[in-house]
């Protein structure tokens, strides 16, 4: 018989925590299924569980590791009664209430019922898939210069992208760096024109057009990258002290797809500037369905509203 639950949460970054602290608050005894650390982008934690310094979450005016503060949040968390497994969902069934939920074999009777559910799964950057990548993230390695560009300060960065986002972090970064060098696949950006044209009136930002990045550099740190025209086949080194991958984010929403709806970007769609999904009951919070700000504070920020949102929607039905 499946174990039944007033409230589960999928997914334990810092929205998932942060409805973990607040519906446990509420005594609704939530039961957050984490994920697995099968590779880095399922990673129990979320995002934060691979960066270093983070310096921008309020309450911490010396900065805290990530890892440390995702520590901090579980602690919290677990504290006021919120049961946390490592396990990974395996199949979701939202077209009944109870919300059936599976971890581990999809065959048999589904492992847990829960009367709502709350989504944060959270997303993933897009990397390069080089040797070395994994490494040196957060050794000057990074995929957020809203996040980090403060530490490269006076020094000569690489971002590589060509879209609207990369041209936002090169921009961005400028104001911190000695250079930004943006290193493009093909001949042109594919921005948008408007910001095209900031990007090239911007003294600081110069460009490798038709380039890829074929090796990261450094043992500890970055320390350079070599870097291969795609027409010519010539190849060159580029020094550069931090290196901002800016290709685009995954959301992790392949559990729903025919469950909830889904933007044209395949992120999940909330609804009334809320957590609302497309089915009464279940909820969603963090990246998994922001694909503008994307930053720890708003997930958690998020969070909170799911819990609220969900513990208001049981409460209301008298579960």
């Amino acid at each position: 018989m499946p174990e039944q639950r007033k409230i589960i949460i999928i997914g334990s970054g810092p929205a998932g925590l942060t409805a973990a602290i607040y519906t446990a608050r509420a005594n609704l005894e939530p039961l957050l299924i984490e994920g697995e650390p099968s590779s880095t982008s399922d990673q129990p934690g979320g995002q934060l569980m691979l960066t270093t310094d983070v310096e921008n979450y309020p309450g911490f005016p010396d900065g805290i590791q990530g890892p440390e503060l995702m520590g901090g949040f579980r602690a919290q968390a677990e504290r006021f009664g919120a049961e946390i497994i490592t396990a990974k969902v395996s199949q979701v069934d939202f077209a009944q209430q109870p919300f059936r939920i599976w971890v581990g074999d999809t065959d048999a009777e589904p492992t847990y019922t829960a009367a709502a559910v709350i989504v944060a799964t959270g997303a993933q950057a897009l990397m390069l898939g080089l040797p070395n990548e994994d490494a040196l993230l957060g050794h000057g390695v990074s995929t957020c210069a809203t996040c980090d560009g403060f530490f490269f300060r006076d020094q000569h960065i690489a971002v590589v992208g060509g879209g609207d986002s990369a041209v936002e972090e090169a921009m961005f970064l400028a104001r911190f760096a000695s250079s930004v060098t943006v290193i493009h696949r093909r001949d042109e950006l594919r921005a948008s024109k408007i910001m095209v044209d900031r990007a090239m009136e911007n003294p600081k930002l110069k460009f490798q057009w038709d380039t890829v990045v074929t090796e990261i550099i450094g043992d500890q740190k970055l320390e350079g990258l070599k870097i291969k025209n795609v027409k010519t086949d010539e190849e060159s080194k580029l020094d550069a002290t931090g290196l901002f991958v800016a290709i685009g984010h995954r959301p992790s929403t392949d559990l729903f797809v025919g469950q909830l709806e889904l933007k044209d970007n395949g992120y999940l769609q909330t609804r009334d500037s809320r957590s609302l999904t497309n089915v009464e009951g279940v909820f969603a919070c963090g990246d998994v369905q922001d694909d503008w700000y994307r930053q720890a504070v708003t997930a958690a920020g998020s969070g909170c509203m799911a819990a609220i949102d969900a513990e208001r929607w049981l409460e209301e039905r008298g579960l």
